[in-house]
């Protein structure tokens, strides 16, 4: 075992990015989840804001790339993953560096990493590191051309397994999954959705930009704005309720219920709330408007009751521990106006925001998620109004668990009828039954899936 393999962060790493980069590469390595890892050592960290741009990057980055860099060390090092784990993350960070971020000096990139092999290992690590960036050095990187196989370039490419190219191409056609595949790893925006309960978009806008931001008006909901320039969840405006996080494309699901000021409305899973808080801006407590959340985690109900006091709208929110798919026995003789159901998913519409989730999943994983939706659909089935509305969704972009999981509905349910999305836009991601479609490189948001459907007598 290698001199500071453990997992103990020494005094010196907390000022150093690329070595907060390895730990936080590391412990995702272990299961961690990537954002909440990052924050968390960008607190614990002594670094300044260019830094914390930078650690952003890295991470991000190799996490992103990680099958690309395997290819690009390979020639280098028989099998990267018999390497001590941290000096495998060292190494990858070093390749990402000199492959991608051109603005970073080649000099300083080595000398870096050659530091941190010292200062982590030992003498034969920091000798090991030299060696092998002085042989990437001179004989450079592989070209992807040596690939053969297309699908097997794209994938080592894109850092997307195959068997997900595959059922893309399936599914969409070469071209519109090649656009999905290289556009997956761009940087996210910073997406917020201004708090209609407490302000109004340009009064959001002005705040904001007086905090430094600078402002972008989303193309895809017209209380959604990108912003650049700082960190959203830091700011006043956040703290004080007036914007939240969420995706542009995850505010589409909630205007299609057509909710009414006095509605009884259903989040059927509904944590870390910001659907559920969305919902309730559209509801007036004097009527008796009243939105009811459920997950079936306790912390989760935790946040979404959190995150209805931040906005303001407690009182329209009632939160529940309960899975979903035994709503009946909360409420036999209870039925809603509207319901949503935002389903657990694969997440193949988030792989900008959580690149890990790329690695380690599988077709069958989706198989079983579908029958996790199902049940769900058919549970909440009965506990709609006639006339009410249900709006299905997911943040994946793979049939098994969209499409499919509504004809399966439907042809169980034939008191349903499926009716178009809205969107306030009007935007052009409508297949011809009227589903929304949004895919990760039409708009530059999360990959999103969303279908309506109306109770009849």
């Amino acid at each position: 075992m290698t001199k500071g393999n453990n997992d103990t962060i020494a005094s010196w790493e907390l000022s150093n990015t690329r070595a907060l980069a390895i730990r936080t590469l590391e412990r995702v390595q272990n299961g961690a989840y990537s954002n909440l890892q990052l924050n968390q050592m960008i607190k614990q960290s002594k670094l300044e804001g260019r830094d914390v741009t930078l650690l952003t990057t890295i991470v991000y980055g190799v996490i992103q790339r990680r099958m690309t860099l395997e290819f690009w060390l390979k020639p280098f090092v028989k099998d990267p993953n018999k390497l001590d784990p941290w000096v495998r993350e060292l190494l990858y960070t070093a390749i990402f560096q000199l492959a991608f971020l051109d603005k970073v000096p080649k000099h300083a990139i080595f000398d870096e990493t050659i530091t941190i092999a010292k200062r982590r290992g030992h003498d034969g690590v920091r000798k090991f590191v030299t060696g092998v960036l002085h042989a990437i050095d001179r004989q450079g990187l592989a070209e992807f051309e040596t690939i053969a196989d297309p699908i097997e370039r794209l994938s080592i490419e894109t850092s997307l397994p195959q068997w997900l190219i595959k059922q893309l191409e399936q599914e969409l056609g070469f071209e519109k999954m090649e656009k999905i595949a290289r556009s997956v790893n761009d940087a996210p925006a910073q997406s917020a959705r201004v708090n209609l309960a407490v302000t109004t978009v340009s009064a959001a806008i002005e705040r904001l930009i007086e905090e430094g931001f600078t402002v972008e008006r989303s193309k895809v909901a017209p209380e959604a704005l990108i912003l650049h320039g700082g960190h959203v969840a830091s700011s006043e405006s956040f703290q004080d309720g007036w914007v939240t996080l969420q995706d542009e494309s995850a505010m589409l699901m909630a205007p299609s219920l057509q909710i009414q000021p006095a509605d009884q409305v259903l989040d059927a899973a509904a944590a870390p709330g910001g659907k559920t808080t969305q919902i309730a801006t559209y509801l007036d407590t004097t009527l008796g408007g009243k939105v009811t959340a459920l997950d079936i985690h306790d912390h989760k109900v935790a946040l979404i009751n959190q995150n209805a006091e931040r906005l303001h709208v407690a009182d329209r929110i009632e939160a529940l521990k309960l899975d979903a798919r035994k709503v009946d026995e909360q409420f036999a003789d209870q039925t809603f106006d509207r319901v949503l159901v935002d389903a657990p998913c694969s997440g193949f519409g988030l792989l900008r925001r959580k690149p890990e989730i790329r690695y380690g999943k599988t077709m069958a994983d989706s198989m079983s998620l579908q029958k996790v939706q199902t049940a769900i659909l058919d549970a909440v089935a009965d506990k709609l109004k006639v006339g009410g509305r249900l709006v299905y969704g997911t943040c994946t972009i793979l049939r098994i668990e969209n499409e499919d999981v509504i004809d399966q509905f439907l042809a169980k349910h034939t008191e349903f009828k499926l009716v178009p999305t809205y969107t306030e836009f009007g935007l052009n991601a409508s297949d011809d039954r009227g589903m929304v479609h949004m895919f990760p490189d039409d708009f530059a948001s999360d990959g999103f899936f969303i279908a309506t459907l109306e109770k009849q007598a």
